[in-house]
């Protein structure tokens, strides 16, 4: 957490082939905090990063 208050969301998945469904612990956390959540990150076993809607960014 950021001394104002921001908090960022990582969440980890053993898998290269990510869906919409790995993100429902992030959009729950954005949705809780509202203005608070700064923005999340899904960490991949995958080659490349793909964005997968706002303040959610995947990075493999």
């Amino acid at each position: 957490m950021h001394p104002d208050g921001r908090v960022v969301g990582i969440e980890v998945k053993a898998t290269s082939t990510p869906r919409v469904v790995h993100f429902r612990g992030l959009r729950f956390l954005a949705d809780r905090l509202g203005d608070r959540f700064a923005f999340g990150a899904l960490l991949t076993c995958g080659p490349d990063p793909l964005p997968f809607g706002p303040g959610l960014p995947l990075s493999r």
